[in-house]
């Protein structure tokens, strides 16, 4: 049990702005990247809240964007922590987004984030426990528990992923150094940063595949953090295709990173992402199929395609 003074506060921490021009991706809308970012500063501020010490972005899971973020939106993004471990902090974030001038807001996704309070060393530490209060908060987390039985099962899926060269998927790498603008209040790169360099990574190969710019994220999940990143890291973003459905586009993302003057990179981030491509209408249209070729290929086609069950089974 923590013994920060004012931990353990079980309020809802919302942040509350204006969607910017410089928000914008490629379609209009504000990116899904920007969108992952305001998730994460808010995941952050409610753990911090919580644990009344410094926490660390550990998994993101199953982020659906129901609807887009316009330029110009008053956006709302509320988060609350669900459930406890001994240091872990289960949190659900809801963004919300419409026009200020009646002032009427819409979901446009939700999601449940862990955060892991930590020292100054970077070792876990415990937090203070969630005793649910009333059935409201029952019901959340309970649905937090279900959560966590998903989120084993996709970890324990993604344990056997392998991108080597002997995979002949479309795919594409991004390479840059962390910049002392990425950091966060740990001296780290922040979560949202990362996750913002993911979609950015898969819209670059869905664009490539397609031939059309006009891609969108409907769908984040799996979002593993193993290891923090540092200001001042070669950073690698590899993207590739998975799998291909009639309309979608099923990415894996893996970062990695390390020091530039040895070049020896590790696994930072992993996480499975799911375009569409868009007419003017905003109506998801058939993309070209790909075949595997590889059993490399065969096998991350198949692993994309149990993540899909895995959810259906969860009722997901």
């Amino acid at each position: 049990m923590t013994s920060v003074p004012g931990a353990g506060i079980h309020e809802a921490i919302t942040l509350r702005f204006l969607a910017a021009p410089t928000d914008a991706g490629q379609s209009g809308s504000v990116s899904a990247g920007r969108v992952l970012e305001w998730i994460d500063k808010a995941g952050y501020a409610a753990a911090a809240r919580w644990s009344g010490t410094y926490s660390v972005t550990a998994y993101v899971g199953n982020v659906r964007f129901s609807r887009p973020v316009e330029v110009g939106d008053l956006v709302e993004v509320t988060a609350r922590v669900v459930r406890t471990g001994r240091s872990s902090m289960d949190i659900m974030v809801e963004a919300f987004s419409g026009p200020p001038s009646s002032g009427d807001l819409a979901a446009a996704t939700h999601c449940l984030m862990v955060f892991v309070s930590v020292d100054g060393s970077g070792r876990s530490q415990p937090v203070a426990s969630l005793r649910p209060n009333g059935e409201a908060a029952r019901l959340l987390a309970d649905w937090a528990n279900q959560r966590a039985e998903v989120r084993r099962d996709v970890e324990e899926a993604m344990k056997s992923t392998v991108f080597s060269e002997a995979g002949t998927a479309p795919r594409i790498t991004m390479r840059f150094l962390a910049a002392p603008t990425d950091v966060n209040w740990g001296g780290k790169v922040h979560g949202g940063i990362v996750m913002r360099w993911i979609d950015e990574a898969a819209h670059v190969l869905a664009t490539s595949w397609t031939s059309d710019a006009h891609n969108v994220a409907i769908f984040t999940g799996g979002v593993r953090f193993y290891r923090p990143l540092r200001i001042g890291h070669l950073v690698e973003v590899e993207a590739r295709l998975l799998h291909t459905g009639r309309t979608s586009m099923h990415i894996g993302v893996h970062v990695r990173s390390g020091d530039p003057a040895t070049g020896e990179l590790e696994l930072t981030t992993y996480c499975r992402t799911v375009f569409v491509t868009i007419d003017a209408d905003r109506k998801a249209v058939p993309v070209t199929p790909w075949v595997p070729v590889t059993d490399e290929d065969r096998a991350l086609d198949a692993h994309a395609v149990e993540l899909v069950e895995i959810r259906a089974r969860h009722g997901n």
